[in-house]
């Protein structure tokens, strides 16, 4: 049995941005990676990331905010930073990973704070955080078979 590359997606509080970013990434690969996503703090999951994410078929209402507490110690293979650091100082620093990805994606809800309609600002970074998705699997997975759905790609 081979061993599932292991993917670690980070913000600040784990309600929006890695919650869809996980999402994706499982939607596209179905089981071929090992995946999980946490904030510097857990936060609660924000509605319209769950409404956004329904809209292309995918559910995120059951998942779960963490913090990256838990995961630190732990090897990832990948660990993706969704937070601009200049922007958000709590923007979560992870050692132990082979290979680091920063998308500076914006935060929905500073989005919000500066006048956007956050339901708006929230698909807005979803189709953002989607595009960055399809270009690491494109870069990176290289699957067995096409298990993972792909119809949004």
């Amino acid at each position: 049995m081979a061993i599932k590359p292991k993917v670690l997606f980070l913000c600040t509080e784990n309600s929006c941005r890695t919650q869809m970013a996980e999402a994706f990434l499982r939607d596209m690969t179905g089981d071929e990676f090992e995946i999980v996503s946490a904030g510097s703090d857990a936060g609660r999951l924000d509605p319209e990331a769950v409404a956004a994410m329904r809209e292309l078929g995918i559910d995120i209402e059951g998942a779960q905010t963490k913090s990256v507490n838990p995961y630190l110690g732990r090897r990832f293979q990948y660990v993706i930073t969704l937070c601009d650091r200049e922007k958000e100082r709590s923007c979560p620093i992870f050692p132990g990973a082979f290979w680091r990805h920063t998308w500076k994606i914006e935060n929905p809800a500073i989005l919000t704070a500066a006048g956007l309609d956050h339901g708006f600002a929230v698909r807005r970074v979803r189709d953002e955080i989607r595009r960055h998705v399809v270009e690491f699997v494109d870069q990176h997975h290289h699957p067995k078979s096409a298990k993972g759905k792909s119809a949004w790609k």
